[in-house]
């Protein structure tokens, strides 16, 4: 009877470690794909603001800070842009001094922990970059996607989609390039992005659910006067553009991709993600797994995103190694197994989806050479 009796608790004890297993698995891939807002991503780090004038701000010293490049400093309230590292301004060791464009939005206190963005504009194209623009709508399978029309006089339309952590403000960082290039632009909310219909759910499909917007962008482009659309994403936003080239029944519209930071392996950016939300690394496992899971993903596809022997159209490609969060890899891999299609432009020194806020005039120039054979 005792034996019985401790039989059935051991099995008691196990089942019950197994539901808690799956439970904790659950609740730390919930974590991981519903990235709250105003929450730093992997390789973000908090700096504190000890001083600014006019045209200088002051920040801790560390490798954020000491980035090269454009970035938005954002936190307590405040939003600006920040160029490039000042050299010869006096400032203490652990500090650094860069230049201070503008406040766009709060005011600047020092004091005030705030931290490094690639969203460099917020607002809207009019007001941010004085480039008109209208508000329209998308017709998508969950309802009105909200987006932001440019218009140009080309009738090779560029649909830009941004990724994780970020809004359809962070393509406005290549708008005024876009602009001068006279080409049509489509920036796309989807769903779950404030304004436009969420999911029962509520996650981040990593693109795989969310591809179907940009497909809805498409059909938008070519019902109101695009010949072909080049498709443009960051980060997620990129992985949707890759799902969308292969899966779209509009695809023979496409006649490009641009991927900035793309994830192609989405076990890699969940547990970066899980890391990033303290979720223990003996729990990262468990994390994939539900992730898988909660997502609808089988465990049994690769995680690869989507097979470079699949694409038919010229891809041009933004990373780099300082990548924590999409390996820098993977990415390199992906190119070189479709070099006639694929051409890679390594940026270093850039965190996730930060590639055009490393150098902006390399990678405009980079855009310039792809874009101008499909205008």
């Amino acid at each position: 009877m005792r034996r019985g009796t401790a039989a059935a608790v051991a099995a008691t004890t196990v089942i019950g470690a197994g539901v808690a297993a799956v439970a904790i698995g659950r609740y730390a891939g919930d974590i991981a794909l519903k990235p709250p807002p105003n929450r730093p991503l992997p390789g973000d780090s908090r700096l504190i603001v000890h001083s600014f004038t006019d045209d200088l701000v002051t920040l801790t010293r560390g490798f954020a800070s000491l980035r090269p490049g454009v970035y938005g400093l954002t936190g307590a309230g405040c939003h600006a842009v920040i160029g490039p590292v000042v050299h010869g301004s006096p400032h203490a060791p652990d500090t650094v001094v860069r230049r201070l464009t503008r406040v766009t939005h709060g005011t600047l206190r020092p004091g005030a922990r705030m931290r490094l963005t690639p969203q460099v504009h917020i607002g809207n194209p009019r007001d941010a970059l004085g480039i008109e623009c209208a508000d329209v709508d998308v017709p998508g399978e969950l309802g009105p996607l909200p987006a932001w029309f440019l218009p140009g006089v080309r009738d090779t339309w560029v649909i830009t989609v941004h990724g994780l952590g970020t809004t359809r403000e962070h393509p406005m960082v290549v708008m005024p390039f876009l602009r001068r290039h006279r080409l049509p632009v489509l920036d796309i909310a989807y769903r779950n992005d404030l304004g436009a219909p969420a999911t029962a759910d509520g996650i981040n499909h990593l693109g795989d659910a969310e591809w179907r917007d940009l497909d809805a962008a498409i059909r938008y482009a070519v019902r109101y006067g695009a010949r072909d659309v080049v498709l443009y994403g960051w980060s997620t936003g990129a992985t949707m553009a890759l799902r969308t080239a292969t899966h779209s029944a509009l695809r023979d519209r496409i006649s490009g991709l641009i991927l900035d930071s793309p994830v192609l392996d989405r076990h890699a950016t969940v547990r970066a993600l899980a890391t990033a939300r303290g979720v223990p690394r003996a729990l990262l496992p468990l994390v994939v797994r539900a992730a898988e899971g909660i997502t609808g993903l089988p465990v049994h596809r690769p995680a690869d995103a989507v097979d470079p022997a699949t694409l038919t159209v010229p891809t041009l490609l933004f990373h780099g190694p300082g990548d924590t969060l999409a390996p820098w890899d993977v990415s390199r891999s992906f190119a070189a197994r479709r070099p006639d299609l694929i051409t890679l432009h390594r940026v270093p020194r850039a965190p996730h989806a930060a590639m055009w806020n490393a150098d902006p005039t390399r990678y405009e120039e980079a855009l310039r050479r792809f874009l101008t054979p499909l205008m």
